[in-house]
């Protein structure tokens, strides 16, 4: 399905809180109950939350990300905050390595009037968005190109990224759990992850507050690894004394 604005919102409420009423929603959203509960319904049958007694909840899987269309739009402007915001810090003529996400898809739409970008990335989106500029060379990772997203993964895409040094790797991430660790719910792409986190000479990594405290399978690496995050508000506990132990530059976008 695709959510309406109403939906979307609700979602971003759940986001926030993790669970909720439906009156609880119903006045945040400023409609009725029963307009909660018609949303809610369709909303469960394309497993976006899940339903309980009097009230519903994110699905939480540990094993299963959210479909890539309603990532797309969950926390768009919250995205595009962040993307701006690094966007700033970016010079031209300078290489950046991307991976896959909504989140780096938003940044590579923000680095549309630099130039003399060269840009190596394994996210076909985002190929598409800067192969067009005229200021910025791509270099699109081989490998398999996962239909749901369009993201390039397995062992011949580590392969390719392990033969570059770029100066800087721009990367999003699915969740960030309270003893630091990062991590993300596809094996493959978690490697190739790695790889490009690897082959940078510095890691930014954008990642917009409802990352924190999210659940996912894999181990991608640990906040000690990254030089600068940028995130959309305050991080919650434990995590301002973890970035500050990490030596992690937190941004908070305007």
């Amino acid at each position: 399905m695709h959510p309406n604005p109403r939906q979307i919102k609700l979602l971003n409420r759940l986001q926030g809180s993790g669970s909720c009423s439906l009156e609880t929603l119903a006045g945040d959203l400023d409609v009725t109950v029963q307009t909660v509960r018609r949303d809610v319904q369709r909303l469960a049958e394309a497993n976006l939350l899940v339903r309980f007694h009097g009230g519903v909840r994110l699905p939480n899987s540990t094993i299963e990300n959210i479909a890539y269309r309603q990532r797309a739009q969950l926390h768009a402007s919250e995205k595009e905050r962040i993307a701006q915001a690094i966007a700033r810090e970016i010079p031209n003529d300078c290489s950046l390595l991307i991976n896959i996400g909504t989140t780096t898809e938003a940044i590579a739409r923000a680095l549309s009037n630099h130039t003399g970008l060269r840009i190596i990335t394994n996210n076909v989106n985002v190929a598409y968005t800067l192969g067009r500029q005229p200021g910025c060379e791509v270099i699109l990772a081989g490998g398999s190109v996962r239909p749901r997203d369009l993201g390039i993964v397995g062992e011949a895409t580590v392969e390719f990224i392990r033969q570059f040094r770029a100066d800087i790797a721009l990367m999003g991430i699915s969740g960030i759990e309270a003893d630091g660790t990062l991590r993300d719910y596809d094996f493959r792409e978690v490697k190739v992850s790695q790889a490009i986190m690897q082959s940078a000479r510095e890691v930014w990594m954008a990642a917009d507050i409802s990352k924190f405290h999210r659940p996912a399978m894999v181990r991608l690496g640990e906040l000690s690894q990254i030089d600068r995050l940028f995130t959309n508000a305050h991080p919650p506990e434990p995590f301002p004394d973890l970035l500050k132990a990490a030596g992690v530059d937190c941004v908070i976008a305007p």
